[in-house]
């Protein structure tokens, strides 16, 4: 999914002045620049996991956020950055990212220059085999050092390893999990690490081996199907306990000589 160099220099160290002129050939310049209504231009997903994945975050936060009209979200879509990566093609988006104070409506790409300049604002990549190296390294040093994204986090589908960093002076810090306290882990039982995500006030953590946004209190985000399950289910317990409690009601009477069928309406 990336065309960079896979090889960049450790955050700190300056870059090669080949990756550097790629990753620096800003919108100034006075080539005009391309229309709004690029299309995306990214490969196909390499597992059903990871497209998978893409999907659930994705629709959960829409869903979460559905009174929400100052974000976007999307994933596998070209994020165009500069005119020079239009020409070599050296670079492809990122499989999750979100901007905030953005336009909430469908795009074919991000286009930085049509977008008031907005870089993403958090951005998780889902690590494979043949993109491991690449979303460890280039695609780590372009976030930090040039579009500067707040959060970068990654997540691997099928070995589950998850990192999350945070933009600090600079240079990318790794955000420290919030574990789940005992009381937790009986309701969240595969989500006891967790990590914070301070641009969106929410967390992120792993739950039945996927990759779910959690609330700042620890609650899992339902899917709207989940949801619903959960709603019919506290229905039918509210219903339980209203017929208990007519039953106790009703023995009561019974214990005292009273025939509750006798009663008068009210």
């Amino acid at each position: 999914m990336v065309r960079l160099d896979e090889n960049p220099p450790a955050a700190g160290e300056e870059l090669d002045d080949n990756l550097a002129n790629k990753l620096t050939d800003h919108l100034t310049d006075d080539v005009e620049l391309p229309p709004c209504n690029l299309y995306s231009d990214e490969p196909p997903l390499e597992t059903d996991l990871h497209r998978n994945q893409i999907d659930l975050l994705i629709r959960l936060l829409k869903y979460w956020w559905q009174d929400r009209q100052d974000f976007y979200i999307s994933g596998n879509l070209t994020v165009y950055y500069n005119k020079q990566q239009l020409k070599s093609r050296d670079f492809r988006g990122t499989d999750v990212f979100i901007v905030l104070g953005a336009e909430k409506r469908d795009r074919r790409s991000w286009a930085i220059w049509e977008e008031g300049g907005k870089y993403p604002n958090v951005v998780i990549e889902l690590l494979s085999s043949s993109t491991l190296k690449v979303d460890k390294g280039a695609k780590k040093t372009l976030y930090q050092d040039i579009w500067r994204v707040p959060e970068y986090y990654w997540f691997h589908p099928e070995t589950l390893e998850f990192a999350g960093f945070r933009l600090v002076g600079g240079k990318y810090t790794a955000i420290s999990p919030v574990v789940a306290t005992e009381s937790d882990r009986p309701r969240e039982a595969n989500a006891s690490f967790r990590l914070p995500s301070e641009q969106l006030g929410l967390e992120l953590g792993i739950y039945e081996r996927q990759l779910r946004w959690f609330t700042a209190a620890g609650d899992l985000i339902p899917l709207p199907e989940e949801a619903e399950r959960q709603r019919a289910e506290q229905e039918r317990q509210a219903k339980e306990q209203e017929r208990q409690a007519k039953e106790r009601l009703e023995n009561y009477l019974r214990s005292q000589g009273i025939d509750p069928n006798q009663l008068p309406e009210t």
